[in-house]
């Protein structure tokens, strides 16, 4: 357990201040995200760096989702990175949301776009955790590509770009996708195209993976947890318990990683 959770810390909330009728609150200072970071090209290439960031992604996320919180926004501009230790932090929950059983309606005017989970473009107000496993699997494949997976510059083309990977999707491979209240059935057909072609510096088990995060049915899509159990971390986990527990607990990287 100390070993799944080790990079579930969030941004460390230091004071809450209110003044002028405004609260602010006061969080540590890290002056790099995962963007600026993939910028410098220290992650394009780089597997064992992106394996690290993924499991304190899903670690973090993981943690949220096993306390009813939805994030809403993941994008590597709400990742943020301290090189020293190789850590990377979940940031601006500014939308995020508790949820309940039943899932609550929400407004689907969330997530910046290239992140966004199909059943919200396509007009959904009941949906839960898998829209931010959609949007991790949407930031994985970019570090692995040093690009955006679906850089669309509407909704449509947004649409659009997932169905050309994926396929334009119907009842066959989406129950109950025809009801939602943006889906139109003159959408062109497109069928699906090879996942591992449009990441070809990934393995096998991370295709995998990732097949298993964009997944068009909400309900199929993996889970946080479930990912960390994926065999894409098996040689992670292997040296992360290797290294020892004391290291996790203490806060620092998980491992040595070289760029």
């Amino acid at each position: 357990m100390a070993c799944r959770y080790a990079a579930r810390k969030p941004c460390r909330l230091y004071d809450v201040l209110y003044s002028d009728r405004r609260l602010y609150l006061v969080f540590e200072y890290l002056d790099l995200d995962l963007k600026k970071e993939m910028d410098s090209q220290r992650v394009k290439g780089n597997m064992g760096l992106i394996k690290v960031y993924m499991w304190q992604m899903l670690s973090g996320l993981a943690f949220c989702h096993s306390r009813r919180i939805l994030h809403r926004d993941l994008k590597p501009q709400n990742l943020l990175i301290d090189r020293s230790r190789n850590q990377l932090k979940l940031a601006d929950f500014g939308l995020a949301r508790a949820f309940g059983i039943p899932v609550r309606a929400y407004t689907h005017e969330v997530v910046t776009l290239w992140y966004r989970a199909p059943e919200i473009l396509l007009g959904s107000k009941t949906y839960s955790t898998p829209v931010d496993i959609w949007s991790v699997g949407c930031i994985f494949a970019e570090m692995v590509n040093n690009k955006p997976l679906f850089p669309g510059d509407s909704e449509i083309d947004q649409l659009y770009k997932i169905f050309q990977l994926l396929g334009t999707p119907d009842e066959t491979v989406w129950s109950g996708c025809s009801a939602l209240p943006d889906y139109k059935d003159t959408f062109p057909k497109w069928r699906p195209q090879n996942l591992a072609a449009a990441v070809p510096a990934l393995g096998p088990h991370g295709v995998d993976l990732l097949s298993r995060m964009l997944v068009y049915t909400p309900q199929h899509r993996i889970t946080a947890s479930a990912a960390l159990d994926h065999p894409f971390f098996d040689d992670l986990k292997s040296q992360m318990r290797s290294s020892g527990a004391q290291q996790a607990q203490q806060g620092g990287g998980l491992l040595a990683v070289h760029s």
